[in-house]
């Protein structure tokens, strides 16, 4: 299995950066480091596995990983000859994480959203019957799924090397483990923002998750550990802030990373907001490296 280290970045915004901004960028977390660097794939930005050579170009040691190609983007066959272009070219280096994206997502693209589970389950069956002539990878390929709620998780556990829940907290890292079972990789996403006063870590906060709570997928995964509309409201609760953005010091940065690594996951990869979200996070990730690469 791929090698993502304890800790790795997630920078969504990536996907808006010119080249030569993503190629430094890279560099500089690479050099700081951090195990993986994660990117997105939305419906209206770079496509996701040219979007990843970039970044493995860009770079010699990180592993880099796609959080999330979305499926309903390419067919399996698609998939299966540019993520094996990738894993053979920079051998241990790319992690290929798939998922089925949301309607929002897919309804620019002519498609609908139907039957997340079995749509899944027979493109990886695709997958796994395509006819790949091009030199294979030293390395197998790792894919994950980008799993929330519990039939998911059992596909990525049946189907993948693991799964890549986003916008989770601690204790869905507890249930994942539980029904991945020992052995499939767990990589979680975890926001932060190195901010002490709890007004404006919460403001900054609502800001990054407001669109996510318009997200049915999402919504049903926090209904799923126990919270509910008064949560969604306004923006978000405190508590519902406070479980998915991870704010204050460096060592509560720390504490929070720590408790995802404690509940079972194998890897967390956080996502900067805040002041210097239009420089992509570089400052809290200069700023945290010491306290989060220890663990």
């Amino acid at each position: 299995m791929t090698a993502l280290g304890r800790v790795g970045v997630w920078l969504g915004a990536l996907g808006w950066a010119p080249a030569a901004v993503e190629r430094d960028v890279a560099a500089e977390v690479e050099e700081l480091g951090y195990g993986a660097l994660w990117y997105s794939e939305a419906h209206n930005g770079k496509e996701s596995l040219s979007h990843g050579a970039l970044l493995l170009a860009a770079t010699r040691r990180i592993v880099v990983a796609s959080g999330i190609a979305n499926i309903w983007v390419r067919d399996p066959m698609a998939m299966v000859g540019g993520a094996n272009a990738l894993a053979e070219a920079f051998p241990g280096r790319f992690v290929l994480g798939m998922g089925v994206s949301h309607p929002p997502q897919l309804a620019p693209r002519g498609h609908s959203y139907s039957r997340p589970v079995a749509t899944m389950r027979a493109y990886l069956e695709a997958m796994d019957v395509a006819d790949y002539t091009g030199p294979r990878p030293v390395e197998p390929l790792p894919r994950l799924l980008g799993a929330l709620r519990p039939a998911m998780l059992e596909l990525a556990a049946a189907m993948a090397d693991g799964a890549h829940p986003y916008l989770v907290p601690v204790e869905h890292t507890r249930r994942a483990r539980s029904i991945l079972g020992r052995g499939k990789l767990l990589a979680t996403e975890q926001f932060v923002v190195l901010e002490d006063d709890p007004a404006e870590a919460r403001r900054l906060g609502r800001e990054a998750i407001a669109w996510y709570l318009t997200l049915p997928n999402y919504t049903d995964n926090l209904r799923w550990l126990g919270f509910g509309d008064d949560d969604f409201a306004a923006g978000g609760s405190d508590a519902l802030v406070d479980a998915l953005v991870a704010w204050g010091d460096e060592e509560a940065i720390r504490e929070r990373v720590a408790l995802h690594l404690e509940a079972g996951a194998d890897h967390v990869c956080i996502q900067p907001i805040g002041g210097d979200a239009d420089r992509l996070g570089l400052e809290q990730l200069r700023r945290l490296g010491p306290a989060l690469l220890e663990l």
